[in-house]
């Protein structure tokens, strides 16, 4: 499994996500609260994405080792800011290779893309998936992993021109149907909105006036965080977040970014 976290809302320095919180993304990436599906440590890389002031498309840092034992990364994110984040430490999965390019956030455009989980019998599960691909995807894949394959599923949809959110649900719907078990927790943004699948593996979500950030795991003990159900589809801007049911018929009427905004409920509480 890996961490990973994407925040929208007013500039903040990328030490501030990464590094300051008592249980911040770098913490988590060695002593990690919740690893279910395996895994002990996120020592397999790492990579954050941020969109520059004033616009434009997003600059990303990647390496293919621990994010504990980066000597750079400390000095550019204090003097880094943004006011749109992903970033990822990953733990690989057994046998897939473990490199620079294999680490999130994938990109494209104006998207930033991560993936929490794994793909359950990787790559047999989802040959026929990657078949509908172009060739050409095929060949220019980031690296020979589910989350890059990920990634390319979800991006060859937004290039048709399909709603963020609905790629996503879409992409974990017919994945899951593929390859069931999978952990399909996916985070996608432009700078604008973040969208957000929980299927298989936490995410929580913290709200503050003109901000939202949303984290594999929180990031302190601030009461403010909410924990998203599991089976949740969430898109979320600086003015809110709404969560909505991540199911089949999603797929195809998956909501849409800009619609209502709400706390993090789908008619219940989130504990």
């Amino acid at each position: 499994m890996c961490r990973h976290l994407a925040y929208v809302g007013p500039p903040v320095s990328l030490r501030a996500l990464l590094y300051d919180p008592p249980h911040s993304l770098v913490r988590q990436s060695w002593a990690p609260r919740d690893m279910r599906g395996g895994g002990t440590v996120n020592a397999d890389g790492f990579g954050v994405g941020w969109y520059p002031p004033g616009g434009g498309e997003p600059v990303r840092y990647r390496r293919g080792t621990p994010i504990w034992g980066d000597v750079t990364l400390p000095g550019l994110a204090a003097a880094t800011t943004s006011g749109a984040v992903l970033a990822a430490v990953r733990s690989a999965t057994e046998g897939v290779p473990v490199h620079d390019t294999a680490a999130a956030p994938f990109a494209e455009g104006p998207w930033l893309f991560s993936h929490n989980g794994v793909v359950r019998g990787w790559p047999d599960a989802v040959a026929a998936l990657a078949g509908r691909l172009p060739v050409r995807d095929l060949l220019t894949l980031d690296a020979p992993t589910d989350s890059a394959l990920l990634w390319a599923l979800v991006r060859h949809r937004l290039r048709a021109g399909e709603d963020p959110a609905r790629a996503v649900a879409a992409t974990v719907a017919e994945v899951a149907a593929a390859a069931p078990g999978s952990r399909l927790n996916l985070l996608l943004t432009d700078g604008r909105t973040v969208v957000a699948s929980a299927a298989g593996h936490a995410l929580s979500v913290r709200q503050t006036p003109g901000a939202v950030l949303l984290a594999s795991e929180p990031h302190d003990d601030d009461p403010g965080w909410q924990a998203v159900p599991d089976g949740r589809l969430v898109v979320a801007t600086t003015a809110g977040a709404r969560v909505d049911a991540l199911a089949v018929g999603a797929a195809s009427t998956g909501p849409h970014a800009g619609g209502k905004t709400t706390r993090p409920t789908d008619g219940g509480d989130t504990r």
